[in-house]
């Protein structure tokens, strides 16, 4: 059984990996931090798909926490000042809000600074736009 939590996020990614350096660096949770290449998912509970949308925290029960929400409990892990912020981020409205916020930065992250190419969502984990539906027939 783990006795620590667990921060995952995608090693693949120039602007995941310098966001959680600044993490570890500057609000220095108590977890352990690993890219979900190097991962066991399935012990952890979780499948390479969730992994690739989003960064995920994992509760040393098995609980799965995704995208802002991972954020908010990397956030009331660390203490001190981020406990606070981690505590408004799980709070309505602030919860919605942050959420739609990750969703654009994840989205879009190969454009963030440091962000890649290598950084974009699989297309398959992209919203939908008209541009990128498959053709329908008539």
């Amino acid at each position: 059984m783990r006795t620590r939590p667990v921060l995952i996020y995608d090693g693949d990614c120039a602007f995941c990996t310098s966001s959680v350096t600044f993490a570890e660096r500057h609000i220095r949770p108590r977890c352990e931090v690993t890219p979900w290449q190097f991962a066991d998912l399935n012990s952890l509970g979780t499948t390479r798909e969730r992994a690739e949308h989003e960064l995920l925290w994992i509760t040393p029960a098995g609980v799965t926490h995704g995208g802002a929400q991972a954020v908010a409990k990397l956030l009331l892990n660390a203490g001190r000042r981020w406990a606070v912020l981690g505590a408004l981020l799980s709070l309505p409205p602030l919860r919605w809000i942050a959420h739609g916020v990750y969703r654009l930065v994840a989205n879009n992250r190969e454009r963030m600074p440091g962000g890649t190419p290598a950084c974009a969502l699989p297309a398959d984990g992209r919203p939908r736009t008209q541009a990128s539906s498959p053709p329908t027939a008539h």
